[in-house]
């Protein structure tokens, strides 16, 4: 079977280009133990985006939340919207966990999957206002054509996200257009859409495999992209991808 070739790049933010272990994943849990859900851990987190369906970070607070037996019931997702912001925003002169997050892949990397392709975007679960300023913090701004975000409609797995991102790059959605994601609700995505997807390692699950002596893709949610029809799946930085579109 020959290697598969890309022309055009969408790439999810968490996890593929930001790590938010530190982050992202540590809010939900510190919002989920300050409503009494104690059993809820990194584990626990990644054994529900294993599943899809967890692309809102605040809902799924909520969800991990109920369906622990000591989480506080009767809370509305209002309310640990705003307590899940507190921890990640900031608060009273507290810095927030955002301030905690890195660039996962080279600013090469980029560089070049951006000569190579025909177009960029970000297509991601964040509020625009933290995908922004992730990128500013970065300077990657200059990088991508365009961003999808949260408030632009329906989250992954829907396909509305990948289809936006194609009209607003102008190419038609196909096999030729690579979403690059952590989870498998990005690869249902992709395929939903009509477009190719490939799953990315995130820094601490890949970590954690080497500890053991395990491949880097031998992780839950590396199995459920793969399950999910992923055409291949990267270590963290995914640099190779490089190589899977043409030089110009």
């Amino acid at each position: 079977m020959s290697s598969p070739t890309y022309e055009t790049i969408l790439l999810d933010m968490d996890g593929v280009l930001a790590e938010v272990s530190k982050s992202y994943r540590a809010s939900i849990v510190s919002t989920c133990h300050k409503y009494g859900a104690k059993s809820i851990d990194y584990e626990v987190i990644g054994d529900w985006k294993a599943r899809g369906g967890c692309n809102n970070d605040w809902k799924l607070s909520l969800d991990l939340i109920n369906s622990d037996p000591d989480g506080k019931k009767g809370l509305t997702l209002d309310e640990v919207t705003d307590t899940f912001e507190d921890f990640y925003q900031g608060k009273d002169g507290q810095p927030g966990l955002c301030d905690l997050e890195t660039l996962i892949p080279g600013k090469e990397t980029l560089e070049e999957l951006r000569k190579r392709s025909s177009g960029m975007a970000i297509v991601t679960g964040r509020p625009r206002k933290d995908c922004e300023k992730f990128l500013k913090a970065h300077s990657l701004e200059s990088l991508f054509d365009c961003c999808v975000c949260m408030e632009d409609g329906p989250p992954k797995p829907d396909p509305f996200p990948v289809r936006e991102a194609c009209r607003l790059l102008g190419v038609d959605p196909s096999q030729s257009v690579v979403l690059v994601g952590d989870t498998p609700d990005d690869i249902r995505a992709a395929i939903a859409a009509g477009c190719s997807g490939v799953g990315v390692a995130t820094p601490e699950a890949a970590e954690e495999q080497m500890k053991f002596g395990r491949s880097f893709d031998s992780t839950q949610l590396c199995i459920a992209m793969k399950e999910c029809g992923a055409d291949l799946i990267f270590e963290p930085g995914f640099s190779n991808l490089v190589d899977h579109f043409p030089k110009n």
